[in-house]
């Protein structure tokens, strides 16, 4: 079939709930993807921050066709040997204590909410308590994670969501300061907004929110989903700061493809809040999703994976802000490492589909952001690339 053909087909099954792009990929290797028409592309989305190893690694693909072999399910009610190899190394490598493996970034911010509603349960007995997120945010979109959503729009349909939650301007500690009271039982923040439209947080102001945590033992929660794992430049984003949070979450590139999430705790959180029966996942921690944790995690230290965002991501940030520079229409260049944006005074919707004909993949952060999140492998060359069919496209539709 063709790719009219096979779109025809999806558009008559699937829900449409995403406006896809007309193709339709096939395969993809290194840093580049092919759609079944075998035309190349080079990818700076990465599955939207999942793919950091990039395509088809060896090391990769041989562990999970191993485990394929052995088992692919057991349950919770069993250890398996892949995750606890995956627990034992995703808790260092996060500098956490206990860990919770989920099956998707969504449903490790559901399990942090609830960690965070009964360790304040435990303390006072209370049921009204309330949650401080931030405005912009975005961390889901189950009903538990659209709450702490700070974008009305992805609410308004579904409310009255869960708990009583409060939204804060991000990077303003007065807007935060106005919102505690002795109902708060938690304040949940991404240290990098991606969905937002690549905002990161300031040390004055995590280290803040952080301060006024730790004063009034309220439980810090972190979400890392998309800036963690290596993406801004550090394991975890938060490590770049003088904070530890109670609660973080994860997910995307943390299975390097597969789809898993995880959230962690510290042993304080962990002895005073969930116990047996208040949480569960047929297929949280499932042995394949915890050897491609496992194997990740290998990767990431094999292959340098740190050292090379930091190198490369400040070559982009250094070939984006010359692109910047170079046009009007583009007003503000920010981010980190491998999660970079630019934004534009104008919809980029015509940029991202220029550089597509074109070979490049890009995405949006609301509707006048383009987002670069390519493959932590990436190398300079890479870059030169993007950043040439980039301005080709720039040019062509005029930006």
């Amino acid at each position: 079939m063709n790719t009219k053909e096979y779109i025809d087909i999806a558009e008559s099954h699937l829900l449409h709930t995403y406006n896809r792009y007309q193709i339709v990929f096939d395969h993809g290797d290194g840093v580049k993807l092919y759609d079944i028409e075998g035309k190349e592309y080079l990818d700076f989305v990465s599955g939207i921050g999942v793919y950091a190893l990039g395509y088809n690694v060896k090391e990769y693909n041989d562990a999970l066709k191993n485990q394929i072999d052995k088992i692919l399910h057991t349950s919770n009610y069993y250890y398996n040997v892949p995750s606890v190899k995956a627990a034992e190394k995703l808790t260092k490598f996060a500098k956490m204590d206990r860990v919770f493996f989920t099956n998707s970034g969504a449903e490790a911010v559901e399990g942090a909410i609830k960690a965070a509603i009964k360790y304040a349960y435990n303390k006072d007995g209370s049921h009204e308590h309330e949650i401080i997120a931030m405005e912009h945010s975005f961390h889901g979109r189950t009903c538990g994670a659209l709450a702490v959503t700070g974008k009305q729009a992805y609410r308004e349909a579904f409310e009255p969501l869960i708990c009583d939650v409060k939204f804060a301007d991000y990077n303003n500690m007065d807007s935060v300061k106005a919102l505690v009271n002795n109902r708060t039982c938690a304040i949940i923040m991404e240290t990098l907004q991606g969905e937002g439209g690549i905002y990161p947080a300031s040390k004055e102001f995590i280290e803040g929110v952080y301060k006024i945590c730790k004063d009034n033992d309220i439980l810090l929660i972190l979400d890392e989903i998309q800036c963690g794992m290596g993406r801004s430049g550090a394991n975890f984003r938060w490590h770049l700061f003088d904070v530890q949070p109670d609660i973080m979450t994860t997910a995307k590139a943390v299975g390097g493809g597969v789809p898993v999430g995880a959230f962690l705790m510290t042993e304080k959180v962990a002895a005073n809040s969930l116990v047996a029966g208040d949480h569960g996942s047929t297929y949280g921690g499932n042995p394949l999703a915890c050897a491609a944790i496992d194997k990740t995690l290998d990767l990431f230290e094999s292959k340098h994976i740190i050292d090379n965002v930091n190198k490369v991501g400040d070559y982009l940030y250094k070939k984006l802000d010359e692109v910047a520079a170079s046009y009007d229409s583009i007003v503000d260049h920010r981010g980190a490492g491998c999660m970079q944006g630019l934004e534009f005074n104008k919809p980029v919707a015509d940029i991202i589909n220029k550089a597509l004909e074109k070979g490049l993949v890009l995405i949006n952060a609301g509707t006048n952001i383009l987002r670069f999140l390519p493959p932590l492998v990436i190398t300079e060359s890479d870059v030169d690339q993007m950043i040439a069919i980039l301005k080709s496209a720039l040019d062509e539709v005029k930006a």
